[in-house]
């Protein structure tokens, strides 16, 4: 997504960029037919900011977001967010600043973190894709430099604990890997695997039940104690603070992997 301005910096048009999450497809429909058309017919004034100097991101959500009903955060997000980051982009470059300073300036102490963790998500389950193959994988990332990687499970039980114990002889320790389920598990299944992994000390336990199982992610919450990480899946403020209400949150051991627009 792309947001070409009628401003210039040093000799160049200010263009602002924004990318849609994977995972989440073809939010083009609902982008070209309601969301792109009320920004283009929305009046100059009502999109920039009380000093007439840049664009304002919460007028524009505001522009955004008329005439739609709440709920259905899911596809629409990610075609508003798209648009959001491409606003935001434009924004920090016509104060010509970095995003992370600007926003650091409007909604912090002025002062951005200097470290950001990141992780090697990996370990797909793809056809002849054997255990050497996946310690291959998990030893090329720590090649990179990343200390912790993250492997897909849910294929079955005595499949997924033979791979973790695969990658475990490769990398430093249990705190170095963590695994995803990708919403696949019931209760009764995610508790299953909940007391098979316990022992292994993992990184963390990943989005186990449907992402609106608030009551799956609380009971699992008393099964399991070593961290879990949850609310990738969630795509508005409302979900996110159900689940804060509602998940059984221990801010020692659960971790609020949110994409919220």
């Amino acid at each position: 997504m792309a947001i070409v301005t009628d401003v210039f910096k040093h000799g160049k048009r200010v263009v602002g960029y924004g990318f849609n999450s994977n995972g989440r497809y073809a939010p083009s429909g609902m982008l070209h037919e309601r969301f792109i058309p009320r920004l283009l017919e929305a009046e100059t004034n009502d999109i920039l900011d009380d000093e007439k100097l840049n664009f304002d991101p919460h007028k524009i959500w505001d522009i955004l977001m008329t005439g739609e009903k709440p709920g259905g955060h899911g596809e629409r997000s990610v075609a508003v967010g798209t648009l959001d980051m491409a606003v935001w982009d434009a924004v920090a470059k016509i104060e010509e600043k970095p995003l992370y300073q600007l926003l650091a300036e409007r909604y912090g102490n002025g002062k951005p973190d200097d470290k950001v963790f990141v992780y090697a998500a990996g370990g797909y389950y793809q056809p002849g894709k054997d255990d050497k193959m996946l310690q291959e994988e998990m030893k090329g990332y720590l090649d990179l430099g990343y200390s912790v990687v993250k492997m897909k499970i849910g294929n079955g039980l005595e499949e997924d604990l033979r791979r973790i114990e695969a990658v475990l002889e490769v990398v430093p320790s249990g705190q170095s890997l963590a695994v995803d389920v990708n919403g696949r598990f019931d209760l009764k299944t995610a508790i299953r695997y909940a007391e098979k992994l316990e022992p292994y000390n993992l990184f963390w336990y990943e989005e186990v039940g449907d992402p609106l199982d608030y009551e799956l992610q609380a009971e699992l919450s008393k099964h399991y104690k070593n961290p879990m990480a949850t609310g990738e899946n969630l795509f508005s403020l409302q979900d996110a603070r159900n689940l804060i209400r509602y998940g059984g949150m221990r801010p020692d051991r659960i971790i609020c992997n949110l994409t919220v627009h």
